[in-house]
């Protein structure tokens, strides 16, 4: 029994000891430890966060040039420019260099002034680049649309479709002379619809490198379209010989009786020499620029020349100017005739003079 009682009390007197070894996830180990060592990690923070870039945006717009509301600026006559503004904005954060490109659909490639151009535009920013189409002289009447697009690396691309209209000739007379010799012509053309009254004579003998006359006729036309063009001009003719000449006599008549504005312009020329000459004579009707007449001209010669013009409208207006030329000269006119109906819907001078006469009854 004693030596049983001596065994429990040593095993109480003897501590227990136990030696307890840290898992590998705990603190780094030394070469010796039983356990693998693992690497740190580390990262690199910014001190300022990335900010995302957006996708640029590419917005185009063609508008023709000219009033907001102008009525039927759209139409235009074989050969005549019409005017336009393409318009680019850049929506997005970054510059950007755009190419613009026109694509001409039912449009002849050589109408346009430029096919494809680049342009730099600055972020949130636009520009500007004017185009213009001019109808080829053979183009047939009917509707007409072109489409332009914007492009540019890293942005969204754009495109913008516009139409516009073309008047065909009612009438259209040509003529280009070059040579040495003698030559004679003669036109007259007279159309009620359009109120004018066109006629010319001409002869020459000597040398001409060009002499050109033109005439046009729209009887109804619309926008800024002339119902009635003549085109004239003369590059350097000479007399070869004594009793060589230019001679000539031109007249242009707006009659009221047709429903016209009263205008005439005649001139007539007896020339030795012409360095060049430069005319147009415009009758406007029934477009937007309606009831106006516009002559122009620029002359370099040696000779007789002699200009008249004049506007009546009875009860009304009447004013006349006439010059004559004999020697050397060079000269630059302009001419503007416009007429506007007393009341609306009033077509040629004729109903203005009744409008008169029956103001004049009634306040009598």
């Amino acid at each position: 029994m004693v030596p049983l009682i001596w065994i429990l009390i040593l095993a109480l007197i003897i501590p227990a000891s136990a030696t307890v070894e840290e898992s590998p996830t705990g603190p780094p180990y030394t070469d010796d430890s039983v356990y693998p060592s693992y690497p740190s990690s580390s990262f690199d923070i910014p001190s300022v966060p990335p900010t995302p870039i957006a996708p640029g945006k590419l917005v185009v717009a063609v508008r023709q040039t000219g009033p907001l509301h102008e009525r039927d600026k759209e139409y235009t006559t074989p050969g005549r420019t019409l005017d336009y503004m393409v318009t680019v904005r850049n929506e997005g954060y970054t510059n950007v260099t755009a190419t613009l490109t026109v694509s001409p659909e039912t449009c002849g490639m050589d109408w346009f002034s430029w096919t494809s151009t680049e342009v730099f535009i600055p972020a949130g920013g636009e520009v500007s680049e004017p185009l213009q189409i001019t109808p080829a002289t053979n183009a047939m009447g009917g509707d007409y649309r072109f489409k332009i697009t914007a492009t540019a690396p890293g942005a969204e691309s754009s495109s913008d479709t516009e139409k516009f209209k073309v008047q065909g000739y009612d009438y259209a007379s040509e003529t280009m002379i070059s040579g040495s010799g003698q030559f004679q012509l003669s036109k007259d053309v007279r159309s009620m619809n359009s109120g004018i009254k066109s006629n010319k004579d001409v002869y020459f003998s000597g040398s001409v490198e060009a002499l050109v006359k033109n005439e046009y006729l729209v009887d109804r036309a619309k926008g800024r379209n002339p119902n009635f063009e003549e085109q004239d001009a003369v590059d350097d003719y000479t007399a070869l010989a004594p009793g060589d000449t230019l001679m000539g006599s031109e007249s242009f008549r707006s009659s009221i009786a047709f429903g016209g504005i009263g205008a005439k312009v005649r001139e007539s020329y007896n020339l030795q020499a012409m360095e060049f000459k430069n005319q147009n004579f415009n009758l406007y009707q029934t477009g937007t620029l309606g009831r106006s007449a516009e002559f122009r001209t620029a002359d370099n010669f040696t000779g007789y020349f002699m200009l008249d013009a004049r506007q009546s409208k009875p009860g009304q207006r009447s004013m006349k100017e006439h010059e004559e030329y004999l020697g050397s000269f060079e000269i630059m006119r302009k001419i503007l005739f416009r007429d506007q109906p007393l009341r609306k819907g009033c077509i040629g001078g004729a109903c203005d003079f009744m409008e008169n006469i029956n103001l004049r009854l009634k306040s009598s």
